[in-house]
């Protein structure tokens, strides 16, 4: 099991970056993969418990699908995806919400595994880590630059902030 693990304090309201970690117009720009439109998955906004999200597109010249589920959200303290199809053989993504002195730092885990053994061991050490913790990082980054400037007014709205989601 390989885990990556990154944070970011925030110069922003918690409930603000809680939701913009929540949207997946903002996941979107960092995986660079776009969500397949169903009935039966959330496409659109932000996510909350319970939403299934799959993910499809190219990567490496392979296609790639990857359908999570989120397993846990708490607001404005935790959101837990966990894949339940994809390429790898385990892959959950978290990320925890603390407020220090008026800021907020969010700290990201990638917890992952992949199949084929000691072959999957050394890719995931090789391949995956570097790259997983590469799109921690952007991700992180545009986050951080959304919830800070006048930004996160064209994904949570104009006007006052926004009131976390419960969940449905």
């Amino acid at each position: 099991m390989f885990v990556v693990r990154d944070c970011v304090h925030i110069r922003a309201p918690l409930e603000r970056c809680f939701l913009l970690a929540a949207d997946l117009e903002l996941v979107r720009r960092t995986v660079r993969l776009r969500i397949l439109d169903s009935s039966s998955t959330r496409s659109s906004g932000q996510v909350v418990e319970g939403d299934r999200i799959v993910w499809v597109g190219w990567k490496f010249g392979l296609p790639v699908v990857h359908e999570s589920v989120i397993t846990r959200y708490e607001p404005l303290t935790l959101l837990l995806a966990t894949m339940t199809r994809g390429r790898f053989k385990r892959f959950q993504h978290e990320h925890h919400f603390t407020e220090i002195s008026g800021q907020v730092l969010m700290t990201e885990s990638v917890r992952f595994s992949l199949p084929l053994g000691r072959l999957g061991r050394w890719v995931g050490r090789q391949y995956f880590v570097p790259r997983i913790t590469e799109m921690l990082r952007d991700r992180q980054t545009l986050l951080r630059q959304v919830a800070e400037n006048g930004e996160w007014t064209r994904y949570l709205g104009e006007g006052k902030e926004p009131q976390v989601c419960a969940k449905e």
